[in-house]
């Protein structure tokens, strides 16, 4: 390994033998599943580094003695297909846990907790929406809806052309609040829900869409099952025994075992592009804790969050650290907090519940992690996982932990706690996220747009991350599995 500055490469006089054919930088799923994609099917050179000193970048799983076992990131995920052909590689194939997809999702309105509807005639029953929001929601789904202003529509304008207000501010904001923390008013509807959006766009309705896409959808899954990956059912969401940590980790592991280096506490910090005789690669120079590593990898990949490369980018790429220093990312709280069973409520029989803005509640929504997976919890105690703050709440991040966890207390006291109830919280775990969820704000394609531009100058360089194509697990795997290919396709050149 290359640990001093290269020499003066003009007149191309030297040849660095080159340490890696691809540098990830950044040990998040995302990194990982290219680094696994690269390594371990194509048998490349592969080195990973990351600033923290653990993989698995926002997914945290936690255990404690009292028998608590809980998440402080991603709390669950959609199997999908291609997370779970990753996840049977590399061997947790009977670690997977599933929630029942039967079980209710809630949202908090009116001082009570109203189960989603999860069919049409729940829907016609339901006490969310009033009988003229129930038949405006009806006309637009089939298509019946002012068509698109000119310009890009926000989240709220694109579902209020086509919902209507009432359906955006009890189904439709709840929602954004659960998966992006963010403001309605500000995420762009074609790049934060771009399946949705298609849909309207391309068929004239979200019903018609639904439908006449549905076989495609089948096709393309049953494409991508095979007889060795676990069946699944509609609308379970799944786990792992020791939490999704074990994802990283198991992935790592087999990284290690095909010879793949992974550096921990290295923390990269230029990047430039070099000539020698055999060609342009890329030096990355790295504080690491034994003091300064110089790396030379035929291509590399930024697997690291928007402002960590737009940091990176900044002399070597401005236009595109420009247009990522841009992406917004919220102050966020994962409070995690445990209550004896009959404090509460309900029966808890249920994924959780969501609660709109205009209720005057500051927590945005309960995972109700013990209902969902066995095992997380000690008997008679119920565990939540609360997320409060936000786009929306800018002011959470001036507050104290003790704070926090007494600001969620008082929430739960007037949506799950019994009236009149004592009890007060076990608290688990608050982990503040400063930076939280990457906003897919009006914009956002277009900021897209100038980076692949700018990455297009420099052949070999990559970014994947979950500002691309989606937050969720499974799009991050499905989005670096696609890099992966065009990597090879590079590295094969």
């Amino acid at each position: 390994m290359n640990t001093t500055p290269s020499p003066n490469l003009s007149n191309n006089a030297v040849t660095i033998a080159r340490d890696v054919d691809v540098l990830v930088v950044g040990a998040g799923i995302s990194g990982l599943t290219i680094a696994y994609e690269l390594a371990v099917k194509k048998s490349y050179r592969v080195m990973v580094a990351e600033a923290q000193d653990r993989v698995g970048g926002a997914i945290i799983s936690q255990k404690n003695d009292q028998g608590y076992l809980w998440e402080e990131g991603p709390n669950s995920f959609q199997p999908a297909p291609e997370l779970l052909r990753l996840a049977v590689d590399v061997g947790l194939k009977e670690q997977l846990v599933l929630a029942n997809g039967k079980l209710p999702r809630f949202v908090f309105i009116k001082g009570k907790l109203n189960a989603l509807p999860m069919s049409p005639p729940a829907a016609i029953a339901s006490q969310i929406l009033d009988w003229g929001s129930k038949i405006r929601l009806a006309l637009g789904a089939m298509g019946f809806a002012r068509p698109a202003m000119a310009g890009e529509e926000s989240v709220a304008q694109f579902f209020t052309r086509v919902l209507g207000r009432k359906a955006v501010d009890r189904l439709v904001a709840p929602f954004i609040s659960g998966v992006y923390a963010g403001d309605p008013q500000r995420l762009s509807a074609k790049a934060a829900f771009s399946k949705i959006y298609r849909l309207e766009e391309r068929y004239g309705g979200l019903i018609a869409g639904a439908l006449l896409s549905s076989q495609e959808r089948k096709a393309q899954k049953l494409k991508a099952q095979s007889d060795d990956l676990p069946k699944v059912k509609a609308g379970e969401l799944g786990s792992f025994r020791e939490g999704i940590k074990m994802l990283p980790e198991a992935i790592a592991a087999k990284l290690r075992e095909r010879g793949a280096a992974i550096k921990q506490q290295w923390t990269l910090r230029s990047l430039s592009q070099q000539e020698d005789q055999q060609g342009k690669f890329y030096q990355a120079c790295f504080d690491t804790p034994t003091g300064i590593e110089m790396i030379t990898a035929r291509s590399v990949v930024l697997s690291t969050p928007a402002y960590v490369s737009a940091k990176i980018l900044e002399n070597y790429l401005p236009a595109a650290s420009q247009a990522l220093a841009q992406i917004f990312y919220p102050t966020v709280a994962c409070v995690v907090l445990a209550y004896p069973k009959n404090e509460l409520v309900s029966d808890m029989q249920g994924f959780g519940n969501l609660i709109p803005r205009t209720e005057g509640i500051r927590t945005l929504g309960t995972i109700w992690t013990s209902s969902l997976f066995a095992g997380r919890a000690p008997a008679g105690w119920q565990l939540l996982l609360n997320f409060i703050g936000g786009t929306l709440d800018p002011a959470l991040a001036k507050l104290s932990e003790t704070e926090i966890v007494q600001a969620v207390h008082q929430d739960l006291q007037k949506t799950l706690l019994r009236p009149n109830s004592q009890a007060q919280p076990k608290a688990i775990a608050v982990h503040v996220w400063d930076q939280a969820i990457p906003q897919y704000e009006i914009g956002h394609l277009e900021r897209l747009a100038t980076v692949e531009s700018a990455l297009q100058k420099s052949p070999g360089l990559y970014v994947s991350a979950n500002f691309i194509g989606g937050v969720a697990l499974g799009d991050c795997i499905k989005r670096s599995m696609h890099e992966s290919a065009k990597i090879d396709q590079f590295l094969q050149l």
